[in-house]
């Protein structure tokens, strides 16, 4: 079945960044021009995705409202023939009518719980998941990679990227199954965290899904896991017991802006490529 939608969990307190994030949504943090939001949003638009589905909790009523019709600022930007550009901008922020969803996660029971509170709005038909945290740069969208690669699979796929050997306890690393098929790997398992002289592979877990819709039929009843809430990752262990799971080695660099340091090196990897700040940017930095 084609991938026709995609959950997006906003709902974090964005503990890692505070107090930027104390009256802002971290989803909505700028990096250069646009709130990292847009960019994950974008993604999933390049790779077909038709219908947003947010998983938003209390406090982040600002999302919903970034990405509607905004009457009175458009009105008068349109007012003024020298802000059409800007104007262009701000309408590629709109979500079609229909095509978004806001749901909301009462109580901040883990991620397994954010993704099974989009079940009614899912339906039975596999589904993306986009973790809003993480930001991909690459030439070709990494979600519309992971499409065309199901579209090959089926399955159920998480996106990879491979880590520094020394680095491997830092992340949640897939264990491969067989040779390659490309970038596609055949999975036997996940481990979050190993000791570098444990760990099955280099290649960490990077924020994107592609999951079959038993997902959240295992969700419903999983037991709190690892900090006492509701983990994905638990419920994908079983669902491999049952499906093919796949891992796809995407093309592109992930930038984790739910963290300072990955929030920065986001900021600078966009605004050196920027098309209006670029060659300023880089001068800029060059003299730092």
């Amino acid at each position: 079945m084609t991938i026709r939608k995609a959950v997006l969990p906003v709902a974090g307190f964005g503990t890692r960044v505070l107090p930027a994030t104390k009256a802002i949504p971290k989803e909505l943090l700028p990096v250069v021009d646009r709130p990292a939001l847009q960019y994950v949003v974008d993604e999933a638009i390049e790779a077909g995705i038709e219908h947003i589905v947010f998983i938003t909790g209390r406090g982040k009523s600002a999302i919903e409202d970034y990405f509607d019709f905004a009457f009175e600022l458009e009105t008068n930007l349109r007012s003024k023939a020298s802000k059409a550009a800007i104007l262009a901008d701000v309408e590629k922020t709109r979500l079609p009518a229909g095509g978004a969803s806001f749901t909301r996660q009462q109580e901040a029971l883990g991620l397994g719980h954010a993704i099974w509170c989009a079940r009614d709005i899912v339906g039975d038909e596999p589904f993306a998941i986009l973790l809003p945290d993480v930001i991909v740069k690459a030439e070709k969208s990494c979600l519309a990679q992971m499409v065309e690669a199901y579209g090959k699979s089926g399955g159920n796929i998480i996106a990879v990227d491979p880590v520094p050997e020394e680095r491997v306890s830092s992340y949640g690393v897939i264990a491969p199954k067989g040779e390659p098929d490309g970038r596609l790997i055949q999975m036997s398992g996940m481990v979050e965290k190993p000791p570098r002289e444990e760990a099955p592979s280099n290649l960490a877990i990077t924020g994107r899904y592609i999951l079959q819709p038993e997902i959240f039929g295992l969700l419903a009843d999983q037991g709190a896991g690892a900090g006492g809430e509701i983990q994905l990752t638990d419920a994908m262990a079983r669902l491999m017991q049952m499906q093919d799971f796949y891992a796809y080695e995407f093309e592109g660099a992930p930038y984790d802006c739910g963290s300072k340091l990955g929030y920065f090196e986001a900021v600078l990897a966009h605004a050196i490529d920027h098309s209006e700040i670029g060659a300023d940017a880089r001068e800029l930095i060059s003299k730092v």
